[in-house]
């Protein structure tokens, strides 16, 4: 299967395409949704000993999700993005950044790849909650390990993270072991 051209056919906050795609001598049409990419990190603050995540509204899910700290990227730099993020976000300048992994978040239809990252912090250094030209309205929510474990969380970038965790520590979490004792039914 190769690519023989691409159309946009929006151009807004979002970009979408019309991608020709040709295959075994076959021309099939797509549409292609490109947000760009983002980068998002699992936040540790090291003094109080506890995971910080956001909360927020998301449109498309149609309510508030528990997320890690992230943002879309200006450039083409993930590590300059996500402790921009993190700062804007949260209020706090990153001690340590460890990169994890890069994936696609949907890639039958979405260009967008995200840059995950584990961070470390100890010092606000700012206000945060996001930014009011950009109609964040962004709620601080700190864990300790165990209960970071148990959250019923829905957004990806976030369950992979604290599977990642969860992997690092040897230890379990909560939907860990939901996804044990689905497999165990079947």
């Amino acid at each position: 299967m190769k690519i023989k051209k691409k159309e946009t056919i929006y151009n807004g906050f979002y970009t979408f395409r019309k991608v020709y795609l040709e295959d075994k001598g076959e021309t099939i049409e797509r549409e292609q949704f490109d947000s760009g990419g983002a980068a998002a990190a699992l936040v540790y603050d090291t003094e109080k000993q506890r995971y910080i995540l956001v909360k927020q509204f998301r449109y498309s899910a149609e309510q508030e999700l528990l997320e890690l700290v992230a943002g879309v990227l200006e450039g083409n730099d993930p590590e300059k993005a996500v402790r921009k993020e993190i700062e804007e976000e949260i209020g706090y300048k990153v001690d340590h950044l460890e990169h994890i992994w890069d994936f696609y978040s949907s890639p039958g239809a979405c260009t967008e790849v995200v840059y995950l990252f584990y961070a470390e912090v100890s010092q606000k250094k700012a206000e945060s909650g996001g930014k009011d030209e950009e109609h964040e309205q962004i709620n601080i929510k700190e864990f300790t390990e165990e209960e970071l474990f148990y959250q019923p969380l829905q957004d990806a970038k976030t369950v992979i993270a604290v599977q990642w965790l969860a992997a690092r520590l040897g230890k379990s979490s909560a939907n860990n072991a939901r996804i044990s004792k689905t497999d165990a039914a079947d």
